[in-house]
């Protein structure tokens, strides 16, 4: 038996005993609380036992949510090194430093675009498609690249967009039909402010046809009784949309766009791989990673973190008091 058999099984044995233990351990526990609560008088026994099943979960979005969280908050009013207390001047510093505030113009010009974009989009292809005999292969060939990860999408559109000098044979999709037609190839990647908004399209790709598959899904849940009354009515299909459908619609448009939002304020493993966050490209996100990481700024990481969490949480709040009426 070769050492990488040995390795395998080894591995394969650690985690078939890690797995039995840990949910032995969690039945062990809640058979232990539940028992607990048995003894309880009634009212008290009937209003526990929910918290009981729900410990477990509980505890692990404390140790892996909530106390980064809350760690994360104090760290950001501490210096690099996070040993002597600064006040407010990392964020002072997230507001003022010119690097910053171009990744702050790059995540507004991402949320804009995208946002708009990739909504308009998938509700107009939504609209086109349905009803549509081949509705189905089109709706999947759209919402294939939802398959991909944000890592392999990037990889993928790096060869779309790869450069070589004038008079060398191109690799890339772009710039071998660019060249195709008589022109010289174009450094997508490297000319501002033309590679920003080639990251942007990366983005869309990826969320058109999540944002197709949702509002189509919301589009066939109109009655078709409201729509065949409008049309003898005399609607067009021009005023069926805008004063049937959409306003029929529109709860499930808002939850796709606050989806999408919090998807592009969070964006960072595009930009990471396609140019590092160079070239007038940051975002905040990598901002963060290389303040933390790459410059060992722990006070700076964190009080851009802080300010990218409460840039996501009114957009979060918003989705869930919507969904609540």
């Amino acid at each position: 038996m070769t050492a990488l058999q040995d390795f395998t099984l080894s591995a394969l044995g650690s985690a078939t005993i890690a797995i039995l233990v840990g949910c032995g351990a969690v039945i062990g526990i809640l058979w232990g609380l539940n028992a607990l609560c048995s003894q309880l008088p009634t009212p008290w026994n009937r209003r526990l036992l929910p918290w009981v099943y729900l410990s477990p979960a509980l505890v692990v979005l404390a140790v892996y949510l909530v106390f980064p969280t809350l760690w994360t908050l104090y760290i950001s009013f501490f210096d690099a090194r996070s040993q002597n207390f600064v006040g407010l001047s990392n964020y002072q510093f997230a507001f003022s430093d010119r690097n910053l505030l171009l990744a702050f113009q790059n995540n507004l010009l991402w949320l804009l675009l995208v946002t708009v974009i990739s909504v308009s989009l998938g509700l107009l292809l939504a609209i086109l498609v349905d009803r549509l005999r081949y509705e189905t292969w089109i709706k999947s060939l759209i919402f294939l690249p939802m398959a991909i990860s944000f890592v392999g999408a990037s990889v993928i559109w790096k060869f779309v967009y790869a450069f070589r000098p004038v008079g060398s044979n191109q690799i890339g999709l772009f710039n071998g039909i660019v060249t195709a037609l008589g022109g010289e190839p174009v450094g997508w990647l490297v000319e501002r402010p033309l590679n920003t908004f080639a990251l942007i399209l990366i983005m869309i790709w990826l969320q058109t046809g999540f944002c197709l598959v949702i509002l189509s899904a919301a589009v066939k849940a109109v009655p078709s009784e409201i729509t065949e009354a409008a049309r003898l009515d005399g609607a067009n299909e021009w005023q069926l949309f805008w004063r049937i459908t959409f306003p029929l619609i529109r709860p499930t448009v808002w939850v796709v766009i606050t989806t999408v939002v919090v998807a592009v304020l969070k964006i960072f493993d595009i930009v990471f791989v396609m140019t590092g966050g160079n070239l007038g490209t940051e975002v905040i996100a990598s901002r963060m990673i290389k303040e933390m990481f790459t410059y060992r700024n722990f006070g700076h990481g964190s009080a851009i973190a802080v300010i990218l969490l409460l840039a996501v949480i009114p957009v979060m709040v918003a989705n869930i008091r919507r969904n609540e009426f």
